[in-house]
């Protein structure tokens, strides 16, 4: 496994991320830690979660199986970078109470305790905002994180689904407060299908020294071989890559992809993760395995070499938006 410093931090990660957003939800928990097991033998160091992770009643689920697999082998901790977030509301479907959720002083210190709480640990190393609070200032959110790291709970902060100007501003505002580190990660929706993060995200990410971390690599399986699957194993697609393949725009983009790696020898799903591991900013994309399997394959990915004329066909299929200004202004 290779790995690279986060950002502009001198913290040490590995070029895949493990996501566990499925444990608890499609994972069971037995599962869920051999994965983490065998993750973690293969040089994973970096593993991602949020507090919300096993949705509706079971809310903070990924989380608890997280702790008990630190609980069953304390040593883990220690070779572990833990990330997770914070944003949403945490109580039952139904039961929203005032501040709760989002990003005010008072649920960032109750949301750190729960998490630190369920996932078995005295402190995380990446403490993410899972979506920007138009309602709350920086200047209190930093002022709670400055609090958090004295304390010890928490190392480092980034973000998650923030626009550009919000890192800048999340980082100008810490600059000027002093002593505070700003956002060292942006957790994006990035892949070879969806490229809009090129134009304003992963520049400010990279102007602020901020680790770029990909997540839907695959864009929710569209980039995983969906049309060879269906023609060799009658396995149909389903939710959003259906709507999206009823389309044949979007079909004939997909086919062409799918023959560009027939062509080359390789599969999609691996291919779609290499691809990003080439990209300028890129510190490493989520993957979220729900079977030792996968996790294998995401493994190979990062292990391949991609041949500039496989790239160039790739950008002709999946052409990016261009640099910003110039993409939207002329």
């Amino acid at each position: 496994m290779k790995y690279t410093q986060l950002g502009r931090t001198g913290l040490k990660v590995s070029r895949l991320v493990l996501g566990t957003m499925n444990f608890g939800p499609q994972t069971d928990e037995a599962d869920s830690h051999a994965i983490m097991d065998a993750a973690l033998d293969t040089g994973i160091n970096f593993f991602d979660t949020a507090n919300v992770y096993g949705w509706g009643e079971n809310k903070g689920r990924t989380e608890e199986i997280i702790g008990t697999w630190f609980a069953k082998n304390p040593a883990h901790r220690d070779k572990v970078v833990l990330a997770t977030k914070v944003y949403g509301n945490m109580g039952v479907d139904g039961e929203v109470w005032p501040n709760h959720d989002k990003l005010s002083a008072v649920n960032i210190r109750r949301a750190v305790d729960a998490s630190l709480k369920r996932l078995q640990t005295d402190h995380i190393d990446v403490y993410q905002f899972h979506h920007i609070d138009r309602a709350t200032p920086f200047e209190e959110i930093w002022q709670a994180i400055d609090v958090l790291v004295q304390q010890g709970k928490i190392l480092y902060a980034g973000s998650s689904n923030f626009p550009g100007y919000k890192i800048a501003q999340a980082n100008e505002i810490a600059a000027r407060r002093g002593g505070t580190i700003g956002l060292v990660s942006e957790q994006c929706l990035y892949n070879l299908f969806e490229r809009r993060a090129e134009m304003e995200v992963i520049p400010a990410a990279q102007e602020y020294g901020l680790g770029v971390i990909p997540w839907s690599p695959l864009h929710g399986g569209m980039l995983g071989g969906v049309i060879k699957k269906e023609v060799e194993g009658g396995r149909r697609s389903s939710g959003r890559t259906a709507e999206a393949l009823t389309n044949p725009a979007v079909r004939a983009q997909i086919q062409s992809y799918e023959d560009l790696l027939d062509k080359h020898g390789l599969e999609p799903g691996e291919t779609a993760l290499a691809w990003l591991l080439t990209r300028p900013g890129v510190t490493g994309p989520i993957v979220g395995p729900r079977t030792a399997e996968q996790l294998e394959s995401a493994i190979r990915a990062s292990e391949l070499d991609l041949s500039e004329e496989l790239l160039t066909g790739l950008d002709e299929i999946f052409p990016g938006p261009g640099p910003s200004p110039e993409a939207f202004a002329w």
